[in-house]
Order: structure tokens, then sequence, then C-alpha cells
């Protein structure tokens, strides 16, 4: 059977990973979370005391790169796919406010970037793949078959982000949310290095007030196009 390889891209919070690892679930396809891949590099960074005053010690952090080893595992139990630093479960402390707040830092350095974009070009060499993140459909596979560029309002995405939170325990501000949210979304569309923007020929999906279930009925029927073409 025909298989794709399908990226999506699009602003922090606004259920980029959720409606990539629906879709894998549902085709079958192996789900790469690739904002998961720098958030556990801004982990091991902070674990390792690179951060200064806020500061990023980028040489210690790019010398260090070949020591670090993501990966992903799918837990049958649970029905999620688990991110791995150096066969650590790392899935739970990836997601807090403090690696938010660095990890468009380390995202944005080109050796991190090289480093991260080498290991999934290699995973999406087979196809049937599904990743998400910022750059996925402008420099990780320019030629997927099947683009999508994700977004929702910056309230949304905040009201979103913090019922997750707050449902883990993190005691953390609506607003401070939000500013971290609109920090991101800055830094991430202009930063030097592959900045977040819509490839020329993704599909934009605005999911502010659509469902789960009214998002991946729009999807299926862009795959079934493509894969019956």
């Amino acid at each position: 059977m025909k298989k794709i390889v399908i990226a999506i891209d699009g602003h922090s919070s606004c259920g980029k990973s959720t409606f990539a690892k629906s879709i894998a679930k549902k085709l079958g396809y192996v789900f790469v979370d690739t904002g998961a891949m720098y958030r556990a590099v801004t982990l091991y960074a902070l674990k390792n005391n690179m951060f200064v005053n806020n500061e990023l010690n980028t040489s210690l952090l790019e010398s260090s790169l070949v020591n670090v080893d993501v990966d992903f595992s799918f837990d049958t139990a649970k029905q999620q796919s688990l991110v791995f630093l150096n066969g650590v479960n790392v899935e739970s402390e990836i997601r807090g406010i403090e690696v938010s707040n660095f990890v468009s830092v380390v995202s944005q350095n080109a050796l991190v970037r090289e480093y991260l974009v080498g290991l999934q070009q290699k995973m999406g060499a087979k196809k049937g793949l599904v990743m998400d993140g910022r750059d996925i459909g402008t420099t990780v596979f320019p030629d997927a078959e099947l683009k999508i560029y994700m977004t929702a309002s910056v309230k949304v995405r905040a009201e979103r982000r913090y019922l997750e939170l707050t449902l883990k325990g993190d005691k953390v501000s609506l607003e401070e949310i939000k500013e971290n949210i609109e920090s991101r979304d800055f830094q991430d569309q202009n930063r030097a290095i592959s900045p977040l923007r819509k490839a020329s020929d993704a599909i934009m999906l605005d999911n502010s007030d659509m469902t789960v279930e009214q998002q991946m009925e729009w999807v299926m029927t862009k795959i079934d196009v493509i894969l019956n073409s």
C-alpha cells in the first residue's frame, strides 16, 4: 500500500502533536514529535547547568551533542508516544514551563538543528511517517506529499495550555502562559535559522473553533485524495 510523509508545522500550543499522533495512529504510521526532540535537548542543557543567568553556553552544548540520544517509544498501555533522553523517559519533564521558556533559544542553534534534522530525515526515508514541528515542510521534508500549517488564536492556545498544565499540578498563571506563547511565536518566526513560516504548498488549518473529531475528518479527506491519486 502506498505510504506518504505528512509534515505538520505551526504555532506552539495549537495541538500539532495531538493531531499528528491521531493521524499516525489512524494510519499505522510512525509519529515523530520534533518539538519534543528540541525540548529533550533543552532539558539536557538545563540538567547539565548549561544556562547561566538565563544565557545558554552554546559552545558547551554544541560539544556535548554527541552525548545526547533522543528516541521515541510507543506505550501500548497508555496508547501514547513517549520521549526518551539517553534511555530515560522524560515525557513529563519536557512539557514543563521551565523547558518551554528556554526551548526556542536551544532550537535556534545551528548545530543543534543540523544534528536533529539529520536524525529526522533518516526516520522519514522509509515513508509512512507523521512529523510535526516548526520547519518540517520547509526544511526537513520539503518534498512531503502532504504539508499542513496549523494555527489557532493566542487566547485559545493559552487556555488549552493552561488546562493541560493545571491538570498536571503545575502552578502557573494564564497570563504567564499567554506571554510565553506570544514570546515563542515571535522568536519562532524571527529566528535566523529555519524560521516558522507556511510552505507555499502547505494547507492552512485554523483549529480555534474545531473539535479533534472535526480536524480528523478534515485531514482524512486530504489524505484519501493523495493515497488514491
